[in-house]
């Protein structure tokens, strides 16, 4: 299932490491792509949006409801 966030934070290469990596502590298989100037963060996966989402707010970014 494809899902898309707005995730606002995101700087660097260093934010799109860490939000792959919080991604991935939810379902290792999913993909992701990130889009760093629009903060779109698209992610390939049969996890719970809730949970991809805590993850990555976890990390410090936020994400748009």
């Amino acid at each position: 299932m494809n899902q898309t966030f707005q995730v606002t934070g995101m700087t660097c290469n260093h934010c799109v490491g860490a939000v792959t990596e919080a991604v991935k502590s939810v379902d290792p298989q999913a993909e992701v792509k990130i889009d760093l100037p629009s903060g779109k963060v698209e992610v390939q996966s049969q996890q719970d949006r809730g949970a991809i989402a805590r993850a990555i707010e976890e990390e410090g970014y936020k994400v748009a409801a």
